[in-house]
């Protein structure tokens, strides 16, 4: 098992992180908010999760252990594999996770691409207590609530850790901002992989 790589960002894409290590760039897939945190050509390192194939290897990495284990934990469940668990975090985070398995809450499992309302009643039978507990919630951090919404701060930014300039990262979060306050008010959250994905789209249109 790989348990984690560390070396310089060489390469930076919306779901994949190349690091070099000893001279071999290292292909690791990571979800929006992971890629959020790199920068090319800083030293990064990601705890990582290697997943073998009949046909492939693919390394998955994350900003820290615990992020690690949802992401394996997850794949206990029937039906979910690397690319569901990664979509779960990249939703989520792993206190969310936990947070909406204790409370049996559907509806924040099935604002994941991939999950119905049926996939996500299965997993909260299969996963409840699973996970752990999540940290308590002090004060200081329900005060956040009243600042800047989590995912624009979050998609703002990946674009900048993409390269994208201050400004162009401002105007494609504005772009995707209807889509996001869309999912917002049917009840679930931001979607980040798929706003960055648009966001990627429209500074694309603008050039």
């Amino acid at each position: 098992m790989i348990a984690f790589v560390s070396g310089a960002v060489a390469a930076l894409t919306p779901t994949l992180a190349v690091i070099e290590v000893g001279g071999v760039g290292m292909a690791v897939h990571c979800t929006p908010n992971t890629i959020a945190g790199l920068r090319t050509g800083e030293q990064a390192r990601l705890a990582t999760s290697l997943v073998v194939r009949e046909d492939s290897l693919t390394l998955y990495g994350f900003a820290d252990d615990d992020e690690r284990q949802v992401f394996e934990l997850l794949q206990t469940a029937s039906g979910v594999g690397p690319r569901v668990a990664q979509a779960m975090l990249g939703v989520h985070s792993p206190d969310a996770l936990r947070t909406a398995f204790a409370a049996g809450d559907a509806k924040a499992l099935t604002a994941v691409p991939g999950i119905g309302p049926k996939g996500a009643q299965k997993l909260l039978l299969e996963l409840k207590g699973k996970l752990g507990a999540p940290a308590p919630v002090v004060g200081a951090q329900r005060a956040v609530a009243s600042g800047p919404a989590p995912w624009t701060e979050q998609l703002s930014a990946a674009l900048i850790g993409l390269g994208y300039a201050s400004r162009e990262a401002d105007e494609a979060v504005e772009a995707v901002t209807p889509q996001a306050e869309a999912a917002i008010a049917a009840g679930g959250s931001a979607p980040v992989p798929q706003l960055l994905r648009a966001a990627l789209q429209s500074l694309n249109r603008a050039r």
